[in-house]
């Protein structure tokens, strides 16, 4: 689990050094990368451009399916609203993430999804390399709030 949440912290270091708010994910299937992307909110001029989207959108083109059954996605932090709304329909199996998001966490946080929505086929395992990502968050608000 560990090396596959590396990829995901490095696409936010990326979205970091792009002054994106440093989330990233990373798709995976049968234990290979399939799509990978960070946060392009500020750079696509787009709210929807979460790193979870992007990477969603990647992988069903790259698999040319509707769905992502039997993948696994990896986030440094806890899914939003709409990311967690995108893993669902997307079907995917395993969600893996680093942070908690105390204010918009959708997966454990402000709302835990298993107890109002039937997700029986998605797994979901929080706080993999959690102070790492919690890191480059606090880092990144605190060097906003200096300028």
């Amino acid at each position: 689990m560990f090396k596959k949440m590396n990829t995901a912290i490095k696409m936010a270091g990326i979205a970091y050094e792009k002054n994106e708010v440093p989330i990233g994910a990373a798709i995976f299937k049968n234990n290979v990368l399939i799509a990978k992307a960070h946060n392009e909110c500020v750079s696509r001029n787009n709210s929807l451009a979460h790193a979870e989207i992007l990477a969603i959108q990647k992988a069903i083109k790259k698999l040319n399916s509707s769905y992502l059954d039997e993948c696994e996605i990896y986030v440094t932090i806890e899914p939003c609203l709409m990311c967690m709304g995108a893993i669902i329909n997307a079907r995917i199996s395993k969600l893996v993430y680093g942070a908690y998001e105390s204010k918009t966490g959708f997966a454990d946080s402000k709302v835990n999804i298993k107890n109002i929505y039937n997700c029986n086929n998605l797994q979901i395992y929080p706080g993999i390399c959690e102070e790492q990502c919690a890191r480059l968050m606090s880092d990144f608000f605190k060097l906003l709030r200096n300028k």
